[in-house]
């Protein structure tokens, strides 16, 4: 018990609210636990053997087909309804080094994506993501755009794994900097990689709208966290990601003419 002069009274519990105060217990928030995905390098392979067998396909013209005039984007044919060419052109490269490095960066980024995620939520969100950059990317330029590659898929990869950890609040419990990394971290990557030489045919508009798509899929896909863990879940997205690659080539090649 303390006692002290009435006059003294507010002073007094002041000085006792200051104490109380300074020598709280600080509460630690519980570290949240992040899953990490094994079967990554599933999706990963899937990736790799596509866009391989595209390329060999393509550059042997099978079917006696011109894969690269059935499936590159081109902004008048998009326009005119041919939707399968935002697809078909994530599988397409204009030579060895333009494939090399796409499918370095891809494999890398996607096994970033496939260990937080899942492998076939993954590529499925990856697909998604990468022809609505194209679409959207197509729409905002000139009629006569042309362009082929899977970095907008890779850029797409990059910015789904920004966007979920970030609204995940994967690294809440840490300081704002280490909050905010995720963005910045895939912003600084997108600058380092995918901006190109002044001289080069970089499509930036398509790397940045990748980036912006994966970003926002990222953040959607955070409402069904509880459901990556699911087996039927990823093996389900890893089908339909599938699909979708197989019907935009049936498509582009005209298998149902």
């Amino acid at each position: 018990m303390l006692a002290v002069p009435a006059e003294f009274a507010e002073k007094a519990r002041y000085e006792l609210w200051q104490y109380e105060t300074e020598n709280r217990k600080t509460v630690r928030r519980e570290k949240r636990v992040i899953p990490v995905y094994q079967e990554a390098i599933w999706g990963v392979t899937g990736y790799v053997v596509t866009i391989s067998l595209v390329g060999v396909m393509a550059g042997y013209a099978f079917f006696n087909q011109n894969w690269f005039a059935a499936g590159r984007i081109d902004g008048a044919l998009i326009r005119g309804g041919e939707w399968w060419r935002t697809v078909t052109a994530l599988t397409l490269h204009s030579g060895l080094p333009h494939f090399v490095g796409n499918l370095g960066f891809g494999a890398f980024f996607g096994m970033m994506a496939g260990r937080v995620l899942g492998s076939g939520v993954t590529w499925l969100a990856v697909v998604l993501a990468a022809s609505m950059a194209n679409l959207l990317n197509t729409l905002l330029l000139a009629s006569s755009h042309k362009s082929i590659g899977a970095s907008t898929a890779v850029f797409a990869a990059l910015g789904l794994v920004a966007g979920f950890v970030w609204r995940a609040k994967l690294f809440a419990q840490d300081r704002w900097a280490y909050r905010v990394g995720p963005i910045v971290g895939g912003i600084a990557l997108l600058a380092f990689t995918g901006t190109g030489s002044p001289d080069s045919n970089t499509d930036v508009g398509a790397h940045l709208m990748g980036f912006l798509c994966g970003f926002v899929f990222g953040t959607g896909l955070t409402l069904m966290y509880h459901y990556l863990s699911d087996r039927r879940v990823q093996k389900i997205s890893g089908a339909s990601a599938a699909a979708i690659v197989i019907v935009a080539w049936a498509a582009a090649l005209g298998v149902w003419d």
